[in-house]
């Protein structure tokens, strides 16, 4: 997934598309992934809904399988990638995001942290 989403972003974007306020650098990257994500035929896919205590960036339910996934998208302004992934992999256990897709009766719910910056990304997963 990291390698695909990398090679996308260097085929892609200019490092300009990135020119907004700090703060809202990561939205770019989360607009992208719910395009690509979107197009998945049998993917339920939703965008910044609230869930456990907080507001998950991105939720897929594949319900034939019963398997659902939460992505949390950071910008890393330099940072460790690395470091950055395990922060949203911590927010989402933190925050609960996970708990409604267990609720709907997903048997295996996989959790992504994707540390995104410039035309780089950094995907880390959760260990189950």
């Amino acid at each position: 997934m990291e390698r695909l989403f990398t090679a996308y972003l260097q085929k892609t974007i200019s490092v300009r598309d990135t020119f907004v306020k700090r703060e809202t650098k990561e939205n770019f990257y989360h607009g992208i992934l719910l395009g690509i994500l979107g197009c998945k035929e049998g993917w339920y896919v939703s965008s910044n809904k609230e869930e456990g205590n907080g507001y998950s960036d991105i939720q897929i339910e594949i319900e034939d399988e019963k398997i659902g996934i939460v992505i949390e998208v950071k910008y890393a302004h330099e940072e460790d990638k690395d470091g950055v992934c395990r922060k949203a992999l911590e927010q989402i256990e933190r925050l609960g995001y996970a708990k409604r897709l267990y609720e709907d009766g997903m048997k295996t719910v996989l959790k992504y942290g994707i540390a995104c910056y410039r035309k780089e990304c950094r995907v880390m997963a959760a260990m189950p």
